[in-house]
């Protein structure tokens, strides 16, 4: 007998119920062997796995809370966190930066050695300005863990655990020395590209040809650097440097041209306020350009193109005086007991320098502006002191120009950049307060320290050389004493030497002697009578002249 019972599709039955309902059916079946079971178990095995589901759930929920918890507690970064190869795991932010710092330093003053072919090149890392951003990577390497939700800081922590992580910082650096870099690399390489070039040597332009050859590939390069440089395993195995073939340029005269040629400036000045703008020589071709193009016939390595200066209408000497208002000091000594020779140089010394305008900061030099003194200069054979002698060159007399220009600069009170005393005390000047010159060396120099231009005037008359700095006085200007005294006194020797052409028994007197002495001297500046400062100058040695007495014994 075949019996339908009721499913339960719609109903839900207790434990109790399925029971019942299995006893049921074991009776039905023991009386008819054909009956299959009607009632399903599904609901029975939903609520099963329901229930396991939602404890694990709840497990998961509560495992995931406390872990939240206990990382967001924590003021150290999570384990397996690297950076640079170092492991900054479970450290705190000031500790990691402190480890960091150590290997990025170790890594910044390592020299990168670049190579091509046999060709080695050596870069530190502080010639571009290098760097790692510590602080950024630190704070990155801090966020990991805390950044999303719950699970997903949770699922961050257990991969970086168990997979680890090696982050890689930024390389900070200057682009522009890099290019400097890559630049010089070019410039050395033996087989690198060289491009047409040119030098001025004289009066001429040298014009070399170009050849090809290879130049970096700076792209390629930089990424090599910053590969090396961030690469969790640091080694210090040298780079070889990427390259690519290029040709050289064709020589390009109007190019050439317009980079060299340079117009004259004239000098002028304004009063309102006063300002003097010096003239400036100019530079052409000695050529046409066409001509200059003609000369470029592809038989030679290098070509000359002469040149010519083009000199200004109004030199900044030819500017009046009216540009320079106000007499800043001057200073006068006499030659009246000086031969012709030596009065021909002491004039043609000071037309050389007179008229001389120095803008602000500018050096002037002695040597410099007179010039090698020669014949050929107009200069005349004269008196000098040659290894403690009195001799004769060209030129002689002329430290009495820069005696006295120096003295006039002292009152001017303008800086001293080169002063050298004679070996022997001069009388035309006050002891410690000359300026002793010779071609080559020694020299005597001076800066415009002062704010506007200032024009150097020499007047020479009556044997007398008179020197007036001209310029615009300051607001804030001194009245400038300078003083000088001996300090000691150096007494003279007696040499002897033998003359036989001297009657027995007498003697001779080849040079008289004079006493040496020690000197210092002072610029002392006052505002109203009142002292502000004392500056040593100088503290000088003056040698004596020894006297030579000439003798047949």
């Amino acid at each position: 007998m075949n019996s339908i019972l009721y499913t339960g599709e719609d109903q839900e039955f207790t434990e109790e119920d399925y029971k019942v309902i299995e006893e049921a059916e074991e009776i039905i079946k023991d009386n008819d062997p054909d009956f299959k079971p009607v009632i399903k178990k599904k609901h029975r095995g939903l609520i099963i796995f329901s229930i396991l589901f939602f404890v694990l759930f709840v497990l998961i929920m509560i495992f995931s809370t406390i872990f939240a918890i206990i990382n967001i507690n924590s003021n150290k970064i999570i384990s397996g966190i690297s950076v640079l190869g170092v492991d900054i795991s479970k450290l705190t932010k000031e500790d990691a930066k402190a480890k960091l710092l150590s290997e990025s330093d170790k890594r910044l003053n390592t020299e990168i050695i670049f190579k091509h072919n046999e060709e080695v090149y050596t870069l530190h890392l502080s010639e571009i300005g290098a760097s790692f951003d510590i602080d950024a990577i630190i704070d990155k390497s801090y966020s990991i863990g805390r950044s999303g939700n719950i699970f997903v800081n949770n699922y961050t922590i257990i991969d970086s655990f168990l997979n680890k992580k090696d982050l890689t910082t930024n390389f900070l650096y200057n682009s522009d020395n890099f290019t400097n870099v890559v630049a010089q690399i070019n410039g050395n390489m033996k087989d690198g590209l060289k491009e047409p070039s040119y030098q001025i040597e004289g009066n001429n332009l040298i014009v070399s040809i170009g050849k090809d050859g290879y130049i970096v590939d700076k792209d390629k390069l930089k990424d090599l650097l910053l590969e090396k440089v961030t690469k969790t395993e640091y080694d210090t195995d040298p780079i070889q440097i990427p390259v690519e073939i290029k040709q050289a340029s064709q020589i390009d005269i109007d190019k050439i041209h317009t980079e060299i040629y340079k117009e004259a400036k004239d000098a002028y000045y304004t009063k309102e306020p006063f300002a003097v703008f010096p003239s400036a020589n100019g530079l052409d071709f000695g050529v046409t350009i066409e001509e200059a193009k003609a000369l470029i016939n592809g038989k030679s390595d290098s070509y000359t193109i002469p040149l010519k200066t083009l000199y200004p209408k109004v030199k900044t000497s030819d500017i009046g005086m009216e540009a320079f208002p106000d007499s800043l000091s001057s200073y006068s000594s006499s030659y009246a007991s000086s031969n012709a020779n030596r009065s021909t140089n002491i004039a043609l010394a000071s037309s050389k320098i007179n008229g001389m305008v120095l803008m602000p900061g500018e050096v002037f030099s002695f040597n410099n502006t007179v010039g090698k003194r020669t014949p050929q200069a107009g200069f005349k054979v004269a008196g000098v002191y040659v290894a403690g002698q009195v001799t004769s060159d060209y030129g002689g007399g002329i430290c009495q120009v820069s005696s006295t220009l120096y003295n006039a600069v002292l009152r001017a009170n303008l800086e001293i950049v080169e002063r050298t005393n004679h070996q022997f005390d001069v009388g035309y000047v006050p002891i410690g307060t000359d300026a002793t010159v010779s071609w080559g060396a020694p020299d005597f120099k001076f800066k415009n320290s002062r704010s506007y231009p200032i024009k150097i005037d020499i007047v020479n008359h009556n044997k007398k050389i008179t020197v007036t700095i001209h310029g615009l006085k300051e607001e804030n200007e001194y009245e400038v004493q300078i003083v000088s005294y001996r300090t000691g006194t150096i007494p003279y020797k007696t040499t002897y030497t033998t003359d036989k052409s001297l009657p027995k028994g007498q003697t001779k007197v080849i040079q008289s002697g004079s006493n040496g002495a020690t000197s210092v001297a002072y610029r002392i500046l006052k505002q109203n009578g009142v002292e502000i400062s004392r500056q040593l100058l100088s503290k000088d040695t003056y040698s004596p002249h020894n006297q030579i007495i000439a003798r047949n014994n």
